[in-house]
């Protein structure tokens, strides 16, 4: 048994070095080989002509060229390495100069990398893989070259597929034979080149040239004689197909890589057309031959399976088959508004028609009621109309180039109607000849609709517009009409859109006040019910209207420039028929307070009291003093030197100027305007302020200046005991030191390593625990540094840099001086 399956194996390894042996003599390229050099030979331009590109092409050339990396002073060297004769590629350049002249103002792109040179084929292999290969686009676009020249496409056989019933079994097929039941056996056998298969004990059984099927029966009837239950069913017979044999095809013809191709059993037409590459520019897709044993087997047309996807055309192979692609007899050109443009091939006997179903039939926008045609006549060129009435019949000749244009961007039948009707827009003068027929067919006319003048914009005969004005009443209430033209436009005024939009405005103690909008019949309650309502604090009896003036009485200074009527309101707000007042358009209605009515003011107290809290002025004039007092008064850890009062911002006038002041104070004690600019943008969005107060006079001497009166909102802090004093700015080293009583200033600073040679020591000044601030003052040659207390933060600020003069500087100085001397002695002489 061992023996007799080792022979199958050294036939299948002598059978595979005689494979390679034979390919190596006679030359035969593998799928890898062909597909690369497929690729080479789909860049062939030597054919290109550079008359029959348009400019759109050779744009979308350039445009992808320039994309790719390539350098646009390197492509008459591309061009020619992929074969385009120099008399064409003259003409391509200068073409490409005339494209750059016009685009001087919208450049073309540039290259995306300016360094990389692909003058050498380094990149060769992956510029090939991407499907954007400018080269490209400059062969002629014909139906169907696509399916292969597209590298992410392959048409290789399935070698895993179930055999095929009508599969021929040949010489270095493999057979798997199991058999299994009463007895289990299994043996893979290759046939034999004189097509036998040598079963062990057995003998050779002659299988070249059958189906599977029959081999199978064949084999069983062989097998019995060594497994008689195979006769009774007890034992069964099973035949696969295992490996299977590789076949030589021969593609001759018009194809870009003709030669002899060794490919698998199951390969087909498609699949050999695919590994030479497929037709060539002049090959044929509709009259491709099969010869099998000298004589045409079949006539395969690719159109049938490009167009209805019918693969009765991709016959399987068999060994020795020829494929040949003839040249085309009919191919010609289609440009302009169809779903595919390019060129197509004809077979004799096809029309119009046809072209426009293998182009997929016209766009949406194409003027599909005429064709134009460019035909050659041999001596030269001549132009055809043909109308759509002739598709069927026209019979198209080499060379034809049929163009189908656009639309024209115009209307045969509209007419518009806007404005005040219920439904505006574009609508048919075939159902809408006259004018009461659209405004009827739109709807009708709104409520609104101005009747008194509606327009009528009409384009004349020679595309002039033209205005014309209707009445619409005196229109529909008489008995004639106005027909329409086509591109008539009528617009109808709204009364509404015509006027100013009414409102009325509604000021003072109510929920809501605001400018809301006016109605007829309109009064002073149905107003306030829009607002929200009244407020608690309003007056009943104050309630006043402003109504414009048309009279003013310019002349007249103290002339009435609005009249103002005052009105009485009761709380159900219902309408006194004394006061029936209608409003009128831009009315402004003031809701004032009832006199004497005063919200609760509240303040609050935080730190070091007996009941910090919030607190309600009982009086308008309590003080610093008097709410302390309310609050139990201070704790013994309470530091009264640093306490501080926040006051919300107002936006009085004198709010204002302290604003001001302190922007201004800014400015002068720091020269550096990067943080002048940010504390004062941090100044402008701080929602309150700090005020200075001195809460240990205040408590000593209550009532006095220092106890201010507390306003709506204020807060007052007095925080716990501090003991330290922080030293910042131009010092050695910037530290928060112990308050020591009795030290000066200059022995905090000494204590912070004393002055940096930037400190500008005349500035400095001292800011206290309660957000006061005291400066260095200065006398004779003194300075009088302020008092340190606990709490408080020493600022040493920057020194200005001063400038030095460079030599420049100082000899035009002194060449000023001494032309200025000399003119004064000059004039004194």
């Amino acid at each position: 048994m061992k023996e007799t399956l080792r022979k199958p194996i050294y036939k299948q390894i002598f059978s595979a070095l005689g494979a390679v042996l034979i390919c190596l003599i006679l030359n035969i390229q593998g799928p890898t080989a062909s597909a690369q050099s497929t690729k080479s030979a789909q860049e062939n331009l030597s054919a290109i002509k550079s008359d029959e590109l348009n400019d759109q092409q050779l744009k979308s050339f350039l445009d992808r060229y320039l994309a790719q990396g390539f350098e646009l002073a390197n492509l008459e060297f591309e061009l020619q390495k992929r074969g385009m004769p120099s008399a064409e590629i003259q003409k391509i350049l200068a073409r490409v100069g005339k494209l750059n002249e016009f685009n001087d103002k919208t450049e073309l792109p540039k290259s995306k990398s300016n360094t990389t040179k692909r003058n050498t084929s380094d990149n060769k292999e992956l510029f090939f893989e991407n499907q954007e290969n400018p080269f490209r686009l400059l062969m002629p676009k014909i139906f169907g070259s696509e399916l292969f020249n597209n590298p992410r496409l392959s048409f290789e056989p399935n070698l895993k597929m179930a055999t095929p019933l009508n599969y021929q079994i040949g010489p270095e097929d493999e057979l798997v034979i199991d058999i299994f039941g009463f007895t289990e056996q299994s043996y893979k056998l290759l046939v034999s080149p004189e097509g036998y298969l040598r079963i062990p004990n057995l003998g050779p059984v002659q299988v070249l040239g059958l189906t599977v099927e029959q081999a199978q029966q064949k084999i069983r009837t062989q097998l019995i004689k060594i497994y008689p239950r195979i006769a009774s069913g007890e034992t069964s017979v099973a035949v696969n197909l295992g490996n299977i044999r590789n076949i030589q095809v021969t593609i001759l013809g018009e194809v870009v890589l003709p030669g002899t191709y060794s490919v698998p059993s199951l390969a087909s037409v498609f699949n050999a057309l695919y590994l030479s590459g497929g037709p060539t520019m002049n090959g044929s897709f509709r009259n491709i031959k099969l010869i099998r044993g000298n004589k045409v087997f079949a006539k395969i047309d690719m159109y049938d399976f490009l167009i209805n996807g019918n693969a009765k055309g991709n016959i399987p192979l068999k060994d020795q088959d020829v494929i040949k692609v003839e040249p085309y007899d009919i191919r010609v050109e289609l440009t302009g508004f169809v779903k595919r443009d390019g060129f197509f091939e004809l077979l004799p006997k096809e029309s119009i028609s046809h072209l426009l179903k293998y182009a997929g039939g016209f766009s949406p926008n194409a003027y599909s009621k005429r064709m134009r045609v460019t035909r050659n006549t041999g001596t030269q060129r001549s132009v055809w109309d043909v109308s759509s009435d002739k598709y069927a019949s026209f019979a198209p000749q080499n060379g034809d180039v049929y163009a189908v244009d656009s639309i024209l961007s115009r209307y045969e039948n509209r007419v518009q109607i806007e404005g005040a009707v219920f439904r505006p827009g574009t609508y048919s003068i075939t159902e809408n000849k006259t004018l009461k027929t659209l405004i009827k067919n739109a709807e009708g006319l709104k409520e609104d609709a101005f009747l008194t003048r509606a327009t009528l914009l009409r384009v004349k005969d020679d595309n002039a517009l033209e205005m014309l004005s209707v009445n619409l009443k005196e229109l529909l209430e008489s008995g004639s009409d106005i027909e329409l033209r086509r591109e008539d436009k009528i617009t109808i005024a709204s009364k509404i859109e015509m006027r100013e939009e009414y409102h009325l405005t509604i000021n003072g103690d109510v929920i809501k006040p605001g400018k809301y909008p006016y109605a007829d019949n309109m009064k002073i309650e149905d107003l306030i019910i829009l607002a929200g309502g009244l407020k608690e604090s309003a007056s009943l009896t104050n309630v006043q209207v402003a109504k414009r003036s048309f009279d003013v009485d310019k002349m007249n200074a103290n002339g009435e420039i609005a009249k103002v009527q005052t009105f009485t309101i009761n709380k159900e707000l219902k309408t006194d028929p004394n006061y029936n007042y209608e409003l009128n358009p831009f009315d402004i209605i003031t809701i004032f307070s009832v006199p004497g009515y005063k919200e609760q003011i509240q303040v609050e107290v935080n730190g070091e009291v007996m009941f910090p809290g919030k607190y309600v002025l009982a009086k308008g004039n309590e003080r610093i003093s008097d709410i302390v007092k309310r609050s139990g008064g201070l704790t013994a850890s309470s530091f009264a030197g640093g306490a501080i009062l926040i006051r919300k911002k107002g936006n009085t006038y004198q709010d204002l100027i302290v604003k001001q002041n302190k922007l201004d104070a800014l400015k002068k004690l720091s020269k550096d305007t990067t943080k002048v600019g940010e504390e004062i943008e941090k100044e402008m969005s701080r929602e309150s302020d700090i005020v200075g107060i001195d809460l240990e006079k205040i408590m000593k001497r209550p009532g006095s200046k220092e106890d201010l009166y507390m306003r709506d909102g204020d807060v007052l802090e007095i925080p716990f005991l501090k003991q330290t004093v922080l030293v910042s700015g131009q010092v050695l080293y910037p530290v928060r030191l112990r308050y020591e009583d009795g030290s000066s200033f200059r022995s905090y600073v000494s204590r912070a390593g004393g002055f940096s040679s930037k400190a500008l020591k005349k500035r400095s000044y001292i800011v206290y625990a309660n957000g006061t601030a005291k400066d260095t003052k200065s006398f004779l040659f003194f300075k009088i540094y302020p008092k340190v207390k606990p709490g408080a933060e020493i600022v040493i600020p920057l020194k200005d840099e001063k400038k030095n003069i460079s030599a420049i500087e100082l000899v035009t100085i002194a060449t000023s001086l001494t032309s200025m001397a000399f003119i004064i002695s000059t004039l004194i002489k």
